[in-house]
């Protein structure tokens, strides 16, 4: 479990995070979601050890994170995965040599080693064959699945995504949200999704932390969403006619 308590962070003396507490528990995708401004992105960063926050506390399955020494901050970072905004992969290497980074900078494991692992979670992405391709001769959705295969090969116990689906197609951004999901369960990891993508936080929200003006305004599940009276995140949610229906029919329906 990650453990957020009473977290604040701000920035030339200008609150961004007022006082941030909640949890993150395994084998669930856990969604943090917000308006531009709201603090969710300062929150992940804080999350990933970016960011120091100026008061509180983010507890890794008891471990805190201020009381932790270099050693054991390496271990924790060895313990976590991520995947970025774009992709982050770099063009110079290939496919393969991509995913297998993170073995090189952190293992002592052989070439063959590493290239099996590597070849396995290619495997779990549905990419096989395509080792030797360069990222800028495959498909955003393919470079999306890539991005998720190196941030899963030291088998975290944590992953982190931000923003994943961003500049996606609809079909291949639930095909994203499926696998995340799906990789989540199937490690029983600890998944923290940045998102502006409605779609997904309905699909595979199975916890959602809503930040406004860098307050916890309400945290709930998917199911949840449909039933709150919260004002704040029915005006955020429900801005869309298509989820404002969506919600009258929910709600219609179970009122019968």
């Amino acid at each position: 479990m990650i453990e957020v308590k009473d977290l604040y962070k701000e920035f030339s003396g200008i609150p961004v995070l007022k006082g941030v507490s909640t949890t993150f528990e395994k084998g669930k995708t856990s969604m943090i979601i917000g308006q531009s401004g709201s603090g969710k992105t300062v929150f992940l960063k804080c999350l990933l050890g970016l960011h120091i926050p100026e008061k509180g506390e983010i507890c890794f399955d008891g471990r805190k994170h201020t009381e932790l020494t270099i050693k054991t901050k390496r271990q924790l970072r060895k313990e976590i995965g991520m995947v970025f905004q774009g992709g982050a992969l770099y063009d110079s290497l290939t496919v393969e040599e991509n995913i297998m980074f993170p073995l090189k900078m952190f293992t002592k494991n052989s070439y063959s080693e590493m290239l099996n692992r590597v070849n396995f979670v290619l495997d779990r992405v549905n990419l096989v064959n395509a080792n030797k391709k360069f990222p800028a001769e495959i498909s955003g959705g393919m470079q999306k699945r890539v991005a998720i295969a190196r941030a899963i090969v030291m088998n975290p116990k944590y992953l982190f995504c931000d923003e994943p689906n961003s500049g996606l197609d609809p079909n291949t951004a639930t095909l994203i949200d499926n696998l995340i999901q799906e990789i989540t369960k199937e490690y029983d990891m600890i998944t923290v999704i940045n998102s502006h993508d409605m779609n997904s936080v309905m699909e595979i929200g199975e916890k959602i932390v809503f930040l406004k003006d860098g307050v916890k305004a309400w945290e709930g599940t998917n199911k949840e969403i449909f039933k709150t009276e919260n004002e704040a995140i029915v005006n955020f949610v429900y801005s869309s006619n298509l989820f404002r229906k969506v919600r009258e029919a929910y709600l219609n329906e179970t009122n019968q």
